[in-house]
């Protein structure tokens, strides 16, 4: 059996001119990154503002677990099942970061026949849309050291810079950090920190703007440091706008690529779901829904962090309304959750099933909060039986959600044209009812309390004196009425990773609120989440090579 990356070696590329014809976008309208990637250009998506909007699909999950749950497989198999039930269908996903392709998580390309290609490319640099970002994001703090040294006109106080360095790959020796050492002209001594680049406030920018007016703003407001005065001092006034936009203009357009099976893939914009909010970029998933009758997107990690930053971030700012849900499971995955050895989940366990299915039953129960009609789907295994099958099957339709099997890691679209269908019929036949989960002119305690109760099912909210403090200060300054981004472990519900299935009476602990304003949210961080995570005992990287032909193997 081959390997995922040898499949995507093996497939035959069509040239990205002739997959963006497919969709009715000329060659003058795409921007070419060498044969088989492109960016829409502004023209392009100019073009197209005035059609009337597709419909939206999203696609996500059950908490990920050891086992495997395959949301990119099932969002590429399902817009490849599109394209051969006849429909006019874009998927539109995110980047992946190379700090997961060195560390443990491997690539973000889907698998098996459900991929988007090139796969290495897409992996490992991509059209260099995360560089731009690490160097917008750099500069600006080069600049604010820079305004300290010249004089500091804007009255910086340096034990409150909030701006912190990034870089996209997993090292944890520069969370925390000391920068100045030396003489004099080498700046002032301070304590400093790194952000892995997909936490990093800028991606959250680029991935919630419009246009290049739209970055701009939202980069003006940035909030850097606080002054003496204890007043926020933003990148509009480090006057770091400009130059940061320059670094970001090509970065600002969406990329397509394609399936194994040529079917369109807008791949744009990467923050993960579990520190930052999870989802591509607007500009993408807009531009899709005027170019295509359905989109299919995803939103990272489980439900209880991609889907609801997906709903209650991206739409509520964007003005997007889904008109479906896939809520991706695995028989292995719930077993796991039932209590069941990684090593022996390929051994039919119907009581583990039952016992571990809570999890699902939670996601779906949470989804159900959005008004938005759910389609359940198991991507297959080979271990798993028709019992099992069957018992899940039964507990959603009673559950009111439409079911079907997904196959698409072994045959790609066609076997995902049971799942396209009941994605079909579900768009035709239930009306999507999309609402938020909370007022974002709540006070900030009563959001983050809605989130941890409603969705993760939490007793009660511990939050430190330290993130009280901030959270005062963040609502005097007039920030308070923005929506929250959780920064949450992906494991499990709560922010123990530990409890799998569906765990009660637990607390959730809050130690560090702070206001991302440009991007125009305020981040929660709980329990011991890190945004510079670290690598493994054994990471990926060690399996990551080039042979003597120049072929990259190891990638996946």
């Amino acid at each position: 059996m081959m390997t995922d990356i040898e499949i995507a070696q093996n497939s035959e590329l069509k040239p990205i001119k002739e997959v963006a014809a497919s969709i009715g976008i000329s060659e003058d309208d795409i921007e070419l990154y060498g044969k088989y990637k492109a960016k829409l250009s502004d023209e392009c998506i100019e073009r197209f503002k005035d059609k009337p909007d597709g419909k939206l699909i999203l696609v996500t999950a059950i908490n990920p677990t050891p086992a495997g749950e395959g949301k990119t497989t099932v969002t590429v198999g399902l817009g490849q099942a599109m394209s051969k039930l006849g429909k006019k269908a874009i998927i539109a996903l995110r980047e992946p970061s190379l700090g997961p392709c060195f560390g443990v998580k491997g690539g973000a390309a889907g698998g098996g026949y459900s991929q988007v290609v090139p796969m290495e490319d897409l992996n490992l640099h991509f059209t260099g849309d995360f560089h731009a970002i690490t160097s917008a994001n750099n500069l600006l703090a080069a600049m604010i050291d820079n305004h300290i040294q010249q004089g500091n006109e804007l009255e910086i106080d340096t034990r409150q810079i909030v701006w912190k360095r990034c870089l996209d790959m997993n090292d944890r020796v520069l969370r925390n950090i000391v920068v100045g050492l030396g003489a004099k002209a080498d700046g002032y001594v301070r304590e400093d920190h790194f952000v892995i680049t997909v936490a990093s406030e800028i991606m959250a920018i680029l991935c919630l703007s419009n246009d290049m007016n739209d970055l701009k703003d939202r980069l003006s407001k940035i909030v850097v440091a606080y002054d003496i005065h204890n007043k926020p001092v933003t990148c509009g006034q480090i006057k770091a706008v400009g130059a940061m936009a320059a670094l970001l203009k090509d970065a600002l357009k969406p990329n397509l690529i394609q399936t194994l099976e040529h079917s369109p893939a807008l791949v744009h914009g990467g923050p993960f779901a579990n520190i930052a909010h999870g989802c591509n970029s607007v500009r993408a998933t807009k531009a899709a829904l005027k170019i295509a009758d359905y989109v299919i997107t995803e939103a990272g990690f489980g439900a209880d962090l991609g889907a609801e930053k997906f709903f209650d971030i991206k739409c509520r700012k964007a003005g997007l309304k889904p008109d479906a849900v896939v809520l991706v499971a695995t028989i292995r995955a719930l077993k796991y959750n039932g209590g069941v050895a990684k090593a022996d989940l390929n051994t039919e366990n119907l009581e583990a099933l039952k016992k571990g299915i809570v999890n699902l039953e939670k996601h779906i129960s949470n989804l159900q909060l959005y008004g938005v009609p759910i389609v359940v789907t198991l991507n297959s295994f080979i271990a798993d039986t028709q019992a099992e099958i069957d018992f899940v099957k039964q507990f959603c339709e009673e559950r009111n959600c439409d079911f079907a099997l997904a196959e698409v890691w072994a045959k790609g679209g066609e076997g995902g044209k049971a799942l396209a269908e009941a994605v079909l019929n579900t768009i035709e036949n239930k009306e999507s009812n999309f609402r938020v989960l909370y007022d974002e002119n709540d006070t900030i305690v009563n959001k983050i309390n809605t989130i941890a109760t409603k969705i993760y099912g939490a007793s009660h909210v511990n939050i430190s004196a330290s993130a009280q403090k901030q959270i005062e200060r963040i609502e005097s300054l007039g920030y308070g009425n923005l929506p929250i981004c959780m920064a949450k472990n992906q494991y499990s519900l709560s922010d123990d990773p530990t409890k799998l299935g569906c765990p009660k009476d637990f607390e959730v602990n809050i130690r560090e609120v702070y206001v991302s304003a440009g991007a125009g949210f305020i981040v929660a961080i709980t329990g011991t989440i890190m945004t510079m995570p670290g690598l493994p005992k054994a990471p990926a990287a060690y399996q990551i090579d080039v042979n003597d032909n120049g072929v990259i193997t190891g990638l996946f």
